[in-house]
Order: C-alpha cells, then structure tokens, then sequence
C-alpha cells in the first residue's frame, strides 16, 4: 500500500497507454506493483497508425519489445486494449494477425466493443463479429475477453460523455467565424 493518498495497493491500479515505450519500462522499473494496458487496437503498423496516429513515431515493434521488458521486469501480464471498428479493424485476417502478433506472450487482449457516437460514421462490431475474435485468439492460446458494456443505454458510457460538450465547442467555434 502507498503511504499517502488512498492507502489503495498499487497491486490494484492500472496504467493505460498508447504505449510509449521508455515510460513503460520506467513503469516497470519504478518498483511498485502496478498494471499495465496497452491501447493496441490494430494488429500492424498500417492500421494503427490510422487508429492511433501517435503510433506513426513508435511502431508496434518497440512497444511489444517495452511490454515483454514490462513482463520480464514485474512478473505481471500485460493487457493489451482493442477497440473492435466494424469493418476497421475486426475481420478474421486481423485476428489472426493479432494472434501471430501475440503468440507466446504472457497477454491479455481485452477486447472493447465501441459505444455508439451519434455524430460520427464509426460503429462497433456485433456481439457475433467479438465472439468469433475472442474464438482465434483463444484457439492461438491468447487469453481474450469481451468487455461489457456499462451506460451505453443512457449515452454514458466511454467516449459518450465528452461529445456534447466537444460538440458544443464546435457550434461556439463556427459562431465565433461568422
């Protein structure tokens, strides 16, 4: 437990990243307990520099090297986050892909349907498209799960409730140049 603050055991907290890779191996070397998840969602260079266009000064490779090291450093299994697009990222060639990608890690994918967002063309992928991910990631012995969905029904739930407000921004920003 830390000291100060909460007196929450680091064993319990998480650290979400894009991956940037010398953070993650100063994570690692920091001593403390913590968790690590890697927001991945693309299984090559390509698409994840589209998805997350930080991506283009990194590469998947050094940050596959940075969580191996986070592994071998701490002893505890990284958590690699995906965000399935419908018709984006979520075809059975990108699991596979992730799959080869993953292979012999000690990973978790955890797989993260998207909330719908009314203002833009992006959907998530079905319920049946996720399980058929989830199916050949397991049959490569990757350890996959499907994240449930929590306030999505009352446009709560991540994503969601900052797009008003950016919303609102935008009308005030087109006001303002009229």
């Amino acid at each position: 437990h830390e000291p100060i603050g909460w007196n929450m055991g680091t064993r319990r907290v998480t650290v979400s990243t894009v991956g940037l890779p010398e953070k993650i191996r100063q994570l690692a070397n920091a001593g403390k307990r913590y968790s690590l998840a890697v927001s991945l969602h693309a299984p090559n260079d390509s698409l994840r520099n589209e998805i997350v266009p930080v991506n283009k000064n990194i590469g998947i490779k050094a940050i596959l090297d940075a969580a191996d090291d986070f592994f071998d450093i701490t002893g505890r299994r990284v958590t690699f986050e995906y965000v399935l697009l419908a018709g984006k990222n979520d075809s059975i060639a990108h699991a596979r892909e992730l799959a080869q990608l993953l292979r012999g890690r000690q990973a978790l994918v955890n797989l993260i349907p998207m909330n719908a967002i009314s203002l833009l063309s992006i959907h998530g992928s079905t319920q049946e498209t996720a399980r058929e991910f989830v199916h050949i990631l397991e049959q490569s012995g990757i350890t996959a799960t499907i994240r449930k969905r929590k306030g999505a029904d009352i446009d709560a739930a991540c994503g969601q409730l900052r797009l008003p407000h950016v919303h609102e921004q935008a009308l005030h920003t087109l006001e303002k140049s009229s």
